[in-house]
């Protein structure tokens, strides 16, 4: 029995045949056991309980698919660049794992038109797309191993979607600058931070706000508090970056 062959509260879900259609544009290949590529883009919010009572959804590929992605870049990145070190590869995987970059890849891949989830649309989501692709890294490797799914994140995603080059070139971590920036002037500053229970996502998040001087500079949102103190820091780095240096410093 197919998982998209039926409604969820009323929502349509894909039939096999179509799905089986944005499936391959989307990989460049035939998929073989189509029931794993479906549970890929089952969120959480929008779990399956199967008549046995087992209940279906991509958490577990999501988790399988950060590690191979992970491996996937690590074993590229060590081939491309022969004389880098260890500092800078880890720095360049961090850039492409990047949520936001995950979720602009999932997007440009059309994995958002195929996603069953129930959180509103007037909710953050910006979390939903990466994780669905990293999910899909998981059963890609289940289903082909670990050499095709290599070769189908470097052909069909990072070669196509993203310019290596200029990730190379951009320092987008906006926590070391802001650090830098913070130890330049001899200001002080703290994170502060919250934890709550989305229900609509069903699982813990962050809010952080990142203080200079007693004065706030940005807030950020995320699943940890390293991605909520992230996104803290690029608003932070916006007005940070224009104000020059005092005299006497």
């Amino acid at each position: 029995m197919s998982l998209f062959n039926k409604r969820q509260n009323g929502t349509f879900i894909l039939e096999k045949r179509e799905f089986r259609s944005r499936l391959k544009k989307i990989l460049g290949f035939t998929p073989g056991n189509l029931k794993l590529y479906e549970i890929a883009f089952i969120h959480r919010s929008a779990t399956i309980t199967l008549p046995h009572g087992k209940k279906v959804n991509n958490e577990r590929l999501e988790y399988l698919g950060d590690a191979v992605l992970d491996a996937i870049l690590s074993d590229y990145l060590f081939e491309k660049f022969p004389d880098a070190n260890e500092g800078f590869m880890t720095k360049i995987r961090s850039r492409i794992v990047n949520r936001e970059v995950l979720n602009e890849l999932a997007v440009s891949m059309g994995i958002n038109l195929i996603l069953i989830s129930k959180v509103s649309s007037s909710h953050n989501t910006k979390n939903l797309y990466g994780d669905a692709f990293e999910a899909l890294i998981g059963s890609v490797f289940i289903d082909k191993g670990f050499k095709k799914t290599k070769k189908l994140f470097i052909n069909h995603v990072l070669n196509k979607y993203l310019d290596l080059d200029k990730i190379v070139k951009t320092d987008s971590d906006y926590k070391s600058l802001v650090f830098e920036w913070v130890q330049k002037h001899k200001s002080n500053l703290i994170f502060t931070y919250n934890e709550e229970y989305d229900f609509n996502l069903k699982k813990s998040v962050f809010s952080t706000t990142l203080i200079i001087d007693k004065e706030e500079f940005g807030v950020g949102h995320g699943a940890s508090k390293k991605e909520a103190e992230q996104e803290a820091a690029c608003q932070a780095w916006t007005r940070l970056k224009d104000i020059p240096m005092t005299s006497g410093q």
